[in-house]
């Protein structure tokens, strides 16, 4: 009888300090994931206004820097990258 108690309080220590690590590691890979998500969406906007902007013989460089600023902030974020580039 104890041996299946001290069996049981095993199995659901485990279950919770699982529960506990999965807590604390899901916010860290939520934030990487959307992370990257964020930076491939910055990467195609960048993309689609390279290729438009080509023909008039306006681009904006592709780096990591500028991938984020437009993933982060989207299409403002894309405008602002378009202001810096046209006054710099």
């Amino acid at each position: 009888m104890g041996e299946s108690l001290q069996g049981g309080l095993a199995l659901l220590f485990l279950f919770f300090l699982f529960y506990v690590v999965f807590n604390f590691m899901a916010k860290p890979l939520r934030f990487l994931a959307k992370l990257v998500i964020n930076s491939l969406l910055g990467l195609l906007l960048l993309c689609t206004f390279n290729f438009i902007g080509g023909y008039f013989g306006f681009t904006v460089p592709l780096n990591w820097l500028t991938v984020l600023v437009a993933g982060f902030l989207g299409l403002l974020g894309l405008m602002l990258l378009v202001f810096f580039r046209w006054i710099l």
